[in-house]
């Protein structure tokens, strides 16, 4: 098991199964990706470079797409939900969209894809 696997299985109802449902979003989307770390964070990673990171954090859950202009290109998708320049703050009660996730997932995929995925 990698380290988004351990970092998961680690975690409490119903954080755990949000997350878990992220990160199978993640992986129907782009079927290549694999466990790893990004910034310090289990993330699922493309072509060698951090695609998305999901984590449990005091009062909320975050996603981090490791990209501000992924956020950008969904943030007429986000009221109700807290951004940042690098995340998107939701609770399980209060998910993220399954089609919202996907569609960040595929930026950033595209992202990567194009050569600008940024830093590693």
């Amino acid at each position: 098991m990698g380290e988004v696997g351990e970092y998961v299985d680690g975690l409490d109802e119903p954080a755990r199964s949000t997350i878990r449902g992220i990160y199978g979003i993640a992986r129907e989307t782009v079927p290549d990706a694999v466990e790893g770390v990004g910034y310090g964070m289990p993330a699922l990673r493309y072509r060698d470079k951090p695609l998305l990171s999901v984590m449990q954090a005091k009062a909320h859950l975050g996603l981090y797409p490791f990209s501000p202009a992924v956020i950008e290109s969904v943030a007429d998708r986000l009221a109700g939900f807290d951004t940042a320049k690098g995340t998107i703050r939701f609770t399980a009660e209060h998910p993220l969209p399954d089609d919202v996730v996907a569609d960040l997932v595929r930026a950033r995929r595209a992202e990567i894809d194009a050569g600008a995925g940024g830093r590693r």
